[in-house]
């Protein structure tokens, strides 16, 4: 059996191992604000309910390993003593993503994902509109673990006011656990989605995505892509320029002879198999030839 003594590896090494045997883990995707109103959203894996009475969740905002930082959330709920955290599903699980990007200060991660900011009733920080459940908390407590990089803070959030979308609920006004349809962390890449097993997600932190305000208008408001096809779309430093994507498309006679008479909703159906393929190249050069 490998043996691991966290005094002899390194923290990241330490934290892969941990992340990877310690799953699924339920995913807090906190929405805050800092001192000038300023929007921030970002997930983390390090989450939990721990009470009932009071209704206590929380979260931790660990320290950057690689240089020791905070997040801005952590900086948010120092300040505000405020959070809603949204429940991840499926369906926004690429848009969720894409969220965790490293993006500067002040840039408003709502308009990068794609997702719709609803104001709270009882605190500042908006609500995730397409999360299934949402929870305006306030902040009880925070409890620095360390120092270090990799140090974890623990955000102790009371909840003030939950709100449930009525799609996810049963007969008797429970939460009916297929229809929530929640995503969980594990180790790497993967995900697992519940009753279906797990899946990958690349991780959005080597570059920085375009974000969905980048993307053109026709593929933003498309009536064919779903929001993880947006996520998957917006998660790219760059979209081919027409030129690059018509050699592409003229050196693919197959999907030269699908698009060239086909009509926009027929051309984002033909995209959206290669997306659900994760294969994000081509259909961005697909989009990228009608543009």
């Amino acid at each position: 059996m490998l043996r691991i003594d966290p005094l002899e590896v390194s923290t990241g090494k330490l934290h892969g191992m941990m992340l990877g045997a310690i799953g699924p883990r339920p995913i807090a995707f906190a929405s805050t604000v800092d001192k000038e109103g300023k929007s921030n959203l970002s997930p983390f894996s390090f989450f939990n309910v721990f009470s009932a009475n009071p209704p206590i969740l929380i979260f931790s905002p660990a320290r950057r390993v690689r240089d020791n930082t905070i997040k801005h959330t952590l900086e948010n709920a120092i300040a505000t003593k405020e959070v809603v955290i949204n429940v991840v599903n499926y369906d926004i699980v690429q848009q969720m993503s894409l969220s965790s990007t490293e993006y500067p200060e002040g840039v408003n991660e709502f308009e990068k994902a794609g997702l719709t900011m609803v104001a709270s009733e009882k605190v500042k920080a908006f609500r995730v509109d397409e999360a299934p459940v949402q929870f305006e908390c306030k902040v009880n407590q925070i409890v620095p673990m360390g120092e270090e990089g990799g140090a974890g803070n623990l955000i102790i959030c009371e909840v003030l006011l939950m709100h449930v979308k009525e799609d996810v609920l049963d007969n008797d006004c429970k939460i009916d656990q297929y229809k929530i349809d929640q995503v969980a962390r594990m180790g790497g890449n993967w995900y697992t989605r519940a009753n279906m097993g797990m899946f990958e997600v690349p991780k959005p932190l080597s570059t920085i995505g375009i974000g969905v305000d980048s993307l053109p208008e026709n593929v933003k408001k498309s009536t064919i892509f779903t929001g993880n096809d947006l996520g998957k779309l917006a998660n790219v430093e760059r979209i081919p320029t027409n030129t690059e994507a018509q050699d592409f498309v003229n050196n693919n006679s197959d999907i030269k002879d699908k698009i060239q008479d086909a009509n926009l909703i027929e051309i984002h159906k033909f995209a959206q198999q290669y997306l659900d393929k994760d294969d994000i190249n081509t259909a961005w050069n697909i989009l990228a030839a009608i543009q």
